[in-house]
């Protein structure tokens, strides 16, 4: 089953379509794309497309509604399908220097429209552009979050100083239309921007619509520590229907990582309530938030690091993987971060960790070996996984029962082999790698 999110961060549209044949043929399942609701159409900078200036136009600096369609259409088309998910920003507007900077899109934008009324009309979503879509009666109060700790504050108040929406009835209608002319233009599903900074009500708004029905939708619930997961994760996971990164997964994995961490603690995450049920997470290992904002950096893994935990995600059962490619937008201010998620999308070593994840998906995960610094399991009886996090080049003794015999394993990473027979088998795993063994049936 091909069920693999590439996030397409970024990208502008020419490039998506230009590379939709080599994304499906990677083995990935679903394509997500940045937010594309109208934004300042000669602003370069990313977080522009997390600045809305009107829902009723689908048109920003990385391309239009004609290409958009055309997107949908070819990702539909491709052997295999590719189903296309969109980034929603439903919680804020742009934070624009202007008089009426609580009206949108406010009189400049209006003018814009009536002036050039080809262009907007070509990219109009829906509504009458002739009018403005929000007043300042559709905020919530004009202050920032302060006490990130106090739930109330996090969902009423702004954040960074954009303008946050209410959940009076008009904002909620034109959350209700613009959700549902996105399902009419063909899209499979949804990410929903700063989901802890929006109320039950609005997210059970677009929730319960009978057009969402079979849509996959996924919040980013940004959490840190266990006392954020109990304020935010928690509530989130038993009030809606929604599925959301794992970012108590994460969490679990950056600690297993550590230095003073063990990674037999990944094989008992469940039970030890260090991820999301498995079939509402969208795993990850790198998000788009943690490489652009200073304050998350320190929760990133180290390279090395960062492949193992790949080869956990992947080879593991339960969740979606999500593999985020971008162009290279945090390296400016962050240097080492050059080529890093660049091109990731077609990197040998997630394509054959997707190949991994689609050929035993379903397939349950058993125990063959586990210590603070190495673990071995098996998916099924043809898959197995092995992670060393430590310094050290290690051979692990493991029964072979459960495991088909006497056919060949192929070692996907680093393109060994061996033929399996009954009892004690002993593995050679070097420093600080990953091996990702399938059987050739």
């Amino acid at each position: 089953m091909n069920d693999v999110i590439l996030h397409v961060f970024n990208w502008k549209y020419s490039e998506i379509i230009e590379k939709i044949d080599q994304i499906a043929a990677a083995g990935y399942g679903a394509i997500l794309l940045p937010p594309i609701l109208y934004s300042d159409p000669m602003g370069s900078a990313w977080w522009q497309r997390y600045q809305p200036k009107d829902y009723r136009i689908l048109y920003s600096y990385l391309g239009n509604k004609k290409q958009l369609e055309y997107i949908i259409e070819k990702c539909h088309n491709s052997k295999p399908r590719l189903n296309v998910f969109v980034d929603m920003v439903m919680n804020h507007m742009a934070n624009e220097s202007r008089e009426d900077n609580y009206e949108f899109p406010g009189a400049a934008e209006l003018e814009k429209y009536k002036n050039d009324p080809e262009l907007y009309e070509a990219n109009k979503l829906y509504g009458d552009l002739s009018e403005g879509l929000f007043s300042t009666w559709d905020f919530n109060r004009k202050e920032n979050i302060e006490n990130w700790a106090d739930k109330h504050e996090v969902v009423y108040h702004q954040l960074s100083n954009l303008p946050d929406l209410s959940c009076n009835d008009w904002v909620l209608k034109q959350h209700d239309t613009v959700f549902e002319k996105m399902v009419e233009l063909g899209f499979d599903g949804f990410r929903v921007d700063a989901v802890k900074h929006i109320s039950n009500k609005q997210l059970s708004n677009i929730m319960d619509s009978d057009f969402m029905k079979g849509k996959f939708i996924f919040g980013e619930i940004l959490t840190v520590t266990r006392h954020d997961e109990d304020l935010f994760m928690k509530p989130f996971i038993a009030e809606t229907k929604m599925n959301a990164y794992d970012f108590v997964l994460f969490r679990a994995m950056r600690e297993a990582f550590g230095f003073f961490g063990s990674l037999a603690n990944l094989l008992h995450v469940e039970q030890q309530n260090n991820a999301l049920p498995w079939d509402r997470a969208v795993t990850f290992t790198v998000n788009h938030d943690l490489p652009l904002n200073a304050c998350f950096r320190a929760l990133m893994f180290e390279r090395q690091d960062e492949h193992l935990a790949n080869a956990f995600i992947f080879g593991r059962d339960g969740g979606v993987p999500l593999v985020f490619s971008d162009h290279n937008e945090s390296a400016s201010d962050f240097p080492d971060d050059l080529n890093r998620w660049a091109n990731s999308f077609n990197r040998k070593d997630i394509a054959k960790m997707i190949h991994f994840h689609n050929t035993l998906h379903g397939l349950k995960m058993f125990t063959l070996f586990e210590s603070p610094q190495c673990i071995v399991f098996r998916r099924g009886d043809r898959g197995i996984v092995a992670i060393n996090k430590s310094e050290d080049n290690l051979y692990i003794d493991f029964d072979t029962f459960g495991l088909l015999h006497n056919v060949r394993f192929v070692e996907l990473l680093h393109d060994h082999s061996f033929e399996l027979t009954e009892g004690l088998f002993e593995l050679f795993i070097p420093s600080r790698t990953a091996q990702m063994w399938l059987a050739e049936i």
